[in-house]
């Protein structure tokens, strides 16, 4: 779907029954424009029949990972082989679970779509989701298995001195798993994927989509998965490293970022938001390319902002904004999230995130 479609679309969600000179007066382009792209809608099977028929209720799938993160500090320096006097934290993420929580935040309609163990880890996330408003009914439990578990230990100055990651469930989310819900999918105006789920899975919904796909690489090690895929994604969100890994040139400069960036876009590839850390994000599409810097913020907490990122970039577009106006969604989201002694900050809203970004 293209951004004037996008628009439109918002347009005729509000008002089945607005006219086509009524659209063409608002978005300042002819009828006949509006003709074409109504057409266009309708072959999509976005809209159908009289009154231009909106096919379904707007929401959004995440397709990834869920984590119960486990988490030790030790009070003192760590003694190997010994038991270390600190604190242990229990708390809620994985990659699709964090921006599918930044979703809700923001008022959209999420459904999640990942995979549980039949453990008391699993009835934990499903009672958070419940409360948030995630419907996570699609999301096949493994009988036996275990709900994907992360545990980390940090010294006593927070630097991570061990980690080990329980992921094998994810193996489960197969092509056959997610074609048994392929109506699901295909109703969705986003599908946000994360690289979490097997290669195989993030080639199938590339191969069989007809939706447009949001795809966070998650790190280098799972980015990778998407390099067969790239052209068939609508968005994608990689930080520096990620973009070198999967475009192949090293980013030193302002014309090796451009590079890459060509060498992304070239695949087909639609849009690039590259995160540059605390030098704010590169964003590109076919008509235009812009650096935006971050935006003022007290930083508490880095870990959730590039969720947030993502979560707000996929909402800007389900409002039809331009360009720079989802780069700055985006940057503000991450923003909000820095503010945040968690993961997820719960201050992040709709208006507070317009206010923050300007829209």
């Amino acid at each position: 779907m293209t951004q004037r479609e996008r628009q439109l679309l918002n347009w005729i969600e509000e008002n089945p029954l607005i006219s086509q000179q009524e659209l063409a007066d608002k978005a300042g382009i002819t009828r006949s424009s509006v003709a074409v792209h109504i057409s266009n809608l309708m072959k999509k099977g976005y809209i159908t029949g009289k009154g231009y028929i909106v096919r379904t209720a707007p929401y959004v799938t995440v397709v990834g990972g869920v984590n119960m993160d486990i988490g030790g500090r030790s009070d003192r320096a760590l003694v190997p082989q010994d038991s270390n006097p600190g604190t242990v934290s229990m708390s809620l993420g994985g990659v699709g679970r964090n921006i599918a929580h930044n979703m809700s935040l923001l008022e959209l309609d999420v459904r999640l779509l990942t995979v549980f163990g039949d453990d008391a880890n699993a009835q934990k996330i499903a009672a958070s989701c419940g409360e948030l408003g995630i419907d996570i009914s699609q999301s096949p439990v493994v009988p036996g298995g275990r709900t994907s578990t992360y545990l980390f230990i940090n010294d006593e100055k927070g630097d991570m001195a061990l980690a080990v990651s329980d992921m094998d469930i994810y193996r489960h989310l197969t092509p056959q798993a997610l074609s048994a819900r392929q109506k699901l999918l295909m109703g969705s105006q986003v599908i946000v994927l994360d690289t979490n789920i097997p290669e195989e899975s993030i080639r199938w919904l590339a191969e069989n989509s007809t939706v447009p796909l949001f795809a966070d690489p998650v790190s280098t090690a799972k980015a990778v998965k998407l390099k067969g895929v790239l052209g068939r994604l609508h968005t994608l969100k990689p930080n520096r490293m990620e973009a070198e890994l999967l475009s192949g040139v090293p980013i030193t400069d302002e014309a090796s970022l451009n590079r890459a960036t060509d060498a992304l876009l070239a695949t087909g590839l639609r849009r690039v938001f590259i995160s540059l850390g605390s030098d704010g994000v590169f964003a590109a599409d076919h008509n235009a390319r812009l650096r935006l810097p971050v935006l003022p913020a007290q930083m508490r907490n880095t870990t959730g902002c590039g969720d947030a990122f993502m979560a707000a970039i996929a909402w800007a577009y389900l409002r039809g904004t331009d360009l720079r106006d989802t780069a700055m969604a985006g940057l503000a989201a991450s923003a909000i999230a820095m503010e945040g002694s968690e993961t997820i900050n719960p201050a992040l809203s709709v208006q507070a995130l317009t206010t923050r970004a300007g829209l």
